[in-house]
């Protein structure tokens, strides 16, 4: 008898112990229970914010529970991208960054808040926009290789714009005038639409910069389109060749991710990643990003990490041989 209730009270410590070790994955499995809060480190409706937006709405519909945008624009993404670094690792705040606070920030300001390799947790790739050089039609070269044996040769005729200064527009033509052996006669605005305004009405030659902004008027021949610098053709404007084509070997672009903070429960990574990538792998989902300029790029976090990497070496040279600083 005594040995039957002993029997009895080992299994049932035993089930005990087996319940308290699967409570945390039990706990973790309800997730999410509450609304979860998308940061996205720049202002509300630019390319960041409404890629944000179609996501957010995606999760929302997938998990039940709301995905709060939640815009905190300034230094260039980093008080966003820190908000998010510095958030509980709960799964409940998460984050749209983009390239710039992800990998060029750090060789470009001298004092960050955030350490993007230590204090991050790499979620998922979303997608990624191709820089396009593109010329005045009244340049007479009809590509990127034409244009740069043109402004080699006369230099002073040729000026290039883009954004600003850091921006990754200003990034990819310093690292054009690297892969050439060619410097060229930069300018930088305050964005694209200034620098739109005057390539269109030639006091610039050409201009560097992502290229949504300029679909419109390539697509109608308003702009020459010399180059993207993907590595490979843009869907939605085919006919405009990579610079790698024309034996320029350069490739840039400004891609978006999803983090969280580091600590992010595995589970809650996991679910996330399976589910932004089934959102904009969608035929819906590509033919929305493209809309922005954007081209889907999706995978594990391993995927994410490994790109964070492989730019960080690119454009750490590129920065520090230009001597780029914004602080």
């Amino acid at each position: 008898m005594k040995r039957r209730t002993f029997q009895t009270a080992l299994t049932a410590a035993c089930l005990a112990a087996g319940f308290a070790a699967s409570a945390p994955a039990l706990a973790q499995g309800s997730w999410p229970n509450k609304p979860v809060r998308l940061i996205v480190p720049f202002p509300a409706g630019g390319s960041t914010d409404v890629v944000a937006r179609f996501i957010a709405q995606g999760l929302s519909d997938k998990f039940g529970q709301s995905f709060v945008v939640d815009n905190r624009g300034g230094a260039g993404g980093n008080i966003g991208t820190d908000a998010v670094a510095k958030a509980a690792p709960d799964g409940y705040t998460i984050g749209l960054s983009t390239s710039g606070p992800l990998v060029n920030n750090k060789f470009l300001y001298k004092d960050m808040p955030f350490n993007s390799d230590k204090d991050l947790a790499p979620i998922a790739l979303v997608c990624e926009i191709p820089l396009v050089i593109t010329s005045n039609p009244k340049v007479p070269a009809k590509n990127l290789k034409e244009f740069m044996q043109q402004a080699k040769a006369k230099p002073d005729a040729y000026t290039v714009g883009q954004p600003g200064n850091g921006t990754i527009g200003h990034l990819a033509l310093e690292q054009l005038s690297m892969v050439t052996n060619t410097k060229l006669a930069s300018v930088a605005y305050r964005g694209d639409t200034p620098a739109l305004t005057d390539l269109l009405g030639g006091s610039i030659q050409a201009l560097s910069a992502p290229i949504t902004a300029f679909i419109p008027n390539l697509a109608s021949g308003k702009l020459n389109g010399l180059a993207v610098t993907s590595a490979t053709r843009f869907p939605g404007l085919p006919n405009i060749p990579t610079a790698k084509e024309q034996g320029i070997d350069m490739v840039a672009t400004v891609w978006f991710a999803v983090v969280g903070p580091a600590g992010t429960p595995p589970e809650v990574i996991k679910a996330l990643n399976a589910e932004i990538n089934n959102i904009v792998s969608s035929t819906y989902g590509k033919a929305k990003l493209q809309t922005y300029g954007a081209v889907v790029n999706v995978g594990a976090p391993d995927l994410l990490r490994k790109m964070i990497n492989e730019d960080s070496k690119k454009w750490q040279k590129v920065i520090s041989t230009a001597n780029i600083s914004l602080n």
